[in-house]
């Protein structure tokens, strides 16, 4: 399933499997709060990831950040 958020002004599709055990929204509602705590107090490279973010994908319990550059993509821990 694809859903698209709104992150720092850009739109940024969500990719997760229906199959999780979770409600949807719960989920993006983790995300969203996760990712603006990052923007806001994380580190240096989280914030250079955040900056160039063009998708995110949810598996289980994180959250996989894919950046422009591979090598700034991470995995975020929801819960």
């Amino acid at each position: 399933m694809r859903i698209i958020i709104t992150f720092q002004d850009n739109q940024v599709p969500v990719y997760f499997n229906t199959d999780t055990k979770q409600p949807v929204q719960r989920t993006l509602k983790l995300l969203t709060s996760a990712l603006e705590n990052k923007f806001r107090n994380g580190k240096q490279a989280l914030k250079k990831c955040l900056n160039s973010l063009i998708s995110i994908e949810i598996e289980g319990s994180e959250a996989i950040l894919h950046s422009k550059s591979e090598f700034d993509s991470l995995a975020l821990s929801l819960y």
